[in-house]
């Protein structure tokens, strides 16, 4: 009987190993946006983004092609396994840190903004949110807002489809 009581310990233990946290899954499924995707923006003009799986799997970049005078690049990775965060390189300088919740159903994941580098003052424009909602495997759109200081908000939204899947083996 103890030998019985013994094997369904560890059986406990190891399942409870392997169970992710919400921020894990959150992670996974934002890797499985790797690849390349196009569609429109709020103003109905063309936008590209990819995402590309780096640094050993744990790190995820997010990279928005011709979006005004230069790309801007959003890193996005766990910070143990209870925090999900994103940093967004911005074209206006700084470099917010936001980070994640997720709704009950696990296919809108909200990033909210924590701190930021580079930030002249609280009230500098800087990116203050993005919200991904994955419809399905070939389907996403992103909603960024911008903090323009005194207290105005600009939004800006991309309704993407998948173009291409990533090649990891590089």
């Amino acid at each position: 009987m103890k030998s019985l009581s013994l094997v369904l310990c560890v059986l406990f233990a190891a399942s409870a190993a392997m169970a992710q946290t919400a921020p894990q899954k959150s992670f996974d499924q934002m890797k499985a946006l790797s690849g390349g995707w196009e569609g429109k923006n709020t103003q109905g003009q063309p936008v590209l983004v990819t995402f590309r799986d780096t640094a050993g799997g744990s790190a995820l970049m997010s990279e928005i092609h011709g979006h005004g005078p230069e790309d801007m690049i959003s890193m996005i990775h766990l910070d143990g396994p209870n925090r999900l965060m994103l940093t967004h390189y911005c074209g206006s300088g700084n470099q917010p840190r936001m980070t994640a919740t997720t709704s009950p159903d696990g296919k809108t994941i909200t990033f909210d903004f924590l701190d930021a580098t580079n930030l002249g003052t609280p009230d500098a424009g800087h990116m203050r949110r993005v919200v991904f909602t994955i419809m399905d495997a070939n389907h996403h759109t992103e909603e960024w807002t911008f903090a323009a200081g005194q207290g105005k908000e600009m939004k800006e939204v991309f309704e993407l489809h998948r173009t291409e899947v990533a090649n990891n083996s590089k």
